[in-house]
């Protein structure tokens, strides 16, 4: 079959439609397949990377809580401003076909530089920096340059008269979102922590698969090429609304007070705009006046990847059979929302009717946002509970300090001007407790008493670290150590552990991945740490012989130390925690994820259903481009949030619940001035006006037409 131009109209456009191939004798395009194909292996591209990005940021940038959680929300924010670019280019200048295959090597390109800038051999930390930031901001132009085009696209290809498969052409677009969602989610964060390379976490796999997915997507859809409807650029309606609504607005600045009144300020621009133009853009801006508040609901549903995994991080991630990862929590909402659908749709609204409940669109979005709400009290309850088990960094002008008694009797710590209680027991070691200092350093006197002995111990303490002071015998003498410690919880929800030699001869250890060189005299390991697992049959090595060592479990989150000392059977290690294991299993959170994921469905998909009735037909790309910009100005209100309040998370939890109840209460009260409108009605109505014009001028050609003769 040969080739017809995109803008070939007629015989030829027709013939070529009728000889469209079909999948098995169907209504439904062959080209249709390579779209959805592609979609797919889009979705699992974007959706794969951002899964692992927060992490990324914490473990690999070294940035902190709040800047990765900010930059998280700003990539987020620019992949929903961009689709509004795409949509220009594509409807003003390139048309689809053309749009979708030039962003989407701009995306690949951006994909390419964010895995290299994640491989640790490349530059320094400013290139890695640089890298994954210009990789990060050519993928959000790419994801959101081609977001308004491909499901568009892929509607072209139908016949007008195949409206059913039409539509259902759009559920099976949409499963295959969900589909490459909730298996990138599953896989990449497999290929972060179960793969390592360069001595950690292979970041450099996980962002490159998604990579050479996306790499596939565009062969896939260039493959296709032959078989696709490509309609030309038609001009974009979007610069139409700019353009009308400044003229009325010029023109409604220019009036003086003698100029007759305008019903509407729109009105003005009716010298140079047509009525029905006019009459559409007043439907337009009454929907987007009711998308001011709407923002709020996607501040809190971006979270899932940024807050809620971190969320995650600190919690205990054994199911028994398998251990999950922090950010593959996230496939739960895309798995909740393949069940969700049909259940909403089939079992929940009919049930309602049924009750004789008007539940209206708005109603329905109102509802979807409580529970959203409800997902962060949710959320916030499960945070109380974690931060148990976490230290909390001391404040400036402050340490803190714990005490490790390994003498063989009681001892009694005072360290003058402070609040210090007395150490009473060997077997466990003593709380942090917090220690003021007058400025950034200072040095304090211990006063210890050990057997009717008072020994004075002088240390040297820097604000905002932790330490222990460890006490051993030497003959009847009690020994001092200051040591720093390492407070902070794994991120990956590692373990981390050091030793102390008080075997009397030095040992070597290979606990999982990690190497300690243990000193006797007492001397203390750095903290390393090791995957959370079982180690029961450590090998310690020493001049004296090897020998067997049980480490028990090292849990999620702990830190411990480990005081290896002799015994009649070798070498004995006592454990001590120094920072609690996370006890909070990780399975609480998924009342969060299902309330949320309930409010996505009755929130998200009833306001795009919503957005699609009230617009006339030639004005739904315009509420499609400010749905999207409720997200990008969702993801906006997190940013600034994260950089600037500086609350406790469980607070900032509590507080952006708080703030969506707000909102939704303001929702509400506009919705209940919204009168519903048909947008079919308008074109009935212009219909009849247009054609009475044609009468008219008929008329009025007639009658010329009798006068010249």
């Amino acid at each position: 079959m040969g080739k017809i131009k995109d803008n070939d109209l007629g015989s030829k456009g027709e013939a070529r439609a009728k000889h469209t191939p079909t999948l098995c004798g169907t209504n439904y395009p062959l080209s249709i397949a390579f779209i959805v194909v592609n979609e797919f292996c889009e979705r699992f591209s974007y959706y794969g990377m951002k899964a692992v990005l927060t992490l990324y940021f914490l473990h690999y940038l070294h940035w902190d809580k709040d800047l990765s959680t900010a930059v998280y929300h700003a990539f987020s924010s620019l992949c929903y401003f961009t689709p509004v670019l795409g949509a220009l280019i594509a409807d003003s200048w390139l048309g689809k076909f053309k749009t979708i295959i030039y962003l989407s090597i701009v995306y690949v390109i951006g994909h390419v530089v964010k895995s290299v800038g994640a491989i640790p051999t490349v530059g320094d930390s400013t290139t890695h920096v640089a890298l994954s930031v210009l990789g990060l901001v050519l993928i959000a132009f790419g994801t959101g340059g081609i977001k308004p085009c491909v499901a568009a696209f892929g509607g072209d290809q139908f016949q007008e008269e195949h409206v059913d498969e039409r539509r259902k052409f759009f559920s099976i677009f949409y499963m295959s979102i969900n589909a490459g969602s909730v298996l990138s989610t599953v896989i990449t964060p497999i290929l972060r922590g179960d793969v390592q390379c360069f001595g950690g976490d292979c970041y450099a796999l996980a962002f490159g698969v998604p990579a050479a997915l996306m790499v596939i997507a565009l062969v896939v859809f260039i493959a296709g090429s032959g078989l696709y409807k490509k309609s030309p650029p038609e001009g974009n309606i979007l610069l139409d609304v700019c353009k009308c609504m400044g003229f009325a607005i010029k023109r409604r600045w220019r009036s003086s007070k003698h100029d007759i009144k305008k019903a509407h300020w729109l009105d003005w621009a009716e010298d140079k705009y047509s009525k029905r133009l006019i009459q559409e853009i007043k439907m337009v801006l009454r929907v987007l006046l009711l998308y001011i508040p709407l923002p709020m609901f996607w501040a809190l549903f971006d979270q899932q990847g940024s807050r809620w995994t971190l969320q995650a991080t600190r919690m205990n991630m054994d199911f028994g059979s398998f251990i999950l990862k922090p950010d593959q929590m996230q496939m739960l909402n895309a798995l909740l929302i393949l069940i969700f659908v049909p259940i909403f749709d089939m079992g929940v609204y009919p049930l309602i009717r049924l009750c004789r409940v008007n539940l209206t669109p708005l109603k329905k979005m109102a509802v979807g946002m409580i529970f959203a709400a409800l997902a962060f009290v949710a959320a916030t309850l499960v945070e109380v509970n974690v931060t148990k088990t976490v230290v909390e960094p001391p404040h400036a002008g402050q340490s803190l300090l714990q005490v490790l008694n390994l003498a063989e009797d009681t001892a009694q710590v005072t360290i003058p001007g402070s609040d210090l209680q007395p150490f009473q027991s060997y077997e466990d070691p003593w709380e942090y407790q917090s220690l003021q200092l007058d400025g950034v350093n200072k040095t304090l006197t211990a006063e210890v008493e050990y057997e009717g002995h008072l020994t004075n111990c002088t240390l040297f303490f820097t604000e905002r670290k932790a330490y222990s002071l460890i006490l051993y015998n030497e003959g009847r003498n009690i020994q001092c150590k200051l040591v720093e410690d390492h407070i902070e919880k794994s991120g990956s929800g590692d373990a981390f552990l050091r030793f102390v030699g008080a075997y009397p001869a030095d040992l070597n250890l290979t606990v999982g991945s990690a190497f300690f060189n243990v000193s006797t005299g007492y001397e203390v390991t750095p903290n390393k740490s090791v995957e959370r697992g079982e180690y029961t049959d450590v090998e310690c090595m020493s001049r004296q012989g090897n020998h067997k060592v049980n480490l028990g479990l090292l849990d999620f989150g702990a830190s411990y130390t480990f005081v290896l000392k002799s015994d009649p059977e070798g070498i004995f290690a006592h454990k001590m925690e120094d920072v609690h294991a996370n006890n909070i299993n990780i399975a609480w959170q998924i009342p969060q994820y299902v309330l949320l994921t309930a409010g996505e469905v009755m929130f998200s998909i009833t306001g795009l259903e919503f957005s699609y009735s009230q617009a006339p037909a030639n004005m739904k790309s315009v509420l499609q481009a400010g749905w999207l910009l409720t997200v990008a100005f969702g993801n906006v209100i997190v940013l600034i949030v994260a950089e600037g309040a500086g609350l406790e998370q469980w607070v900032e939890f509590l507080l952006f619940a708080g703030l969506l109840v707000v909102v939704c209460v303001i929702f509400s009260i506009m919705a209940n001035f919204y009168t519903y409108v048909d947008a079919d009605q308008l074109d009935k109505m212009f219909q009849d006006d247009e054609k009475e014009n044609l009468k008219k001028g008929q008329m009025e050609d007639a009658y010329l037409h009798t006068t010249k003769m």
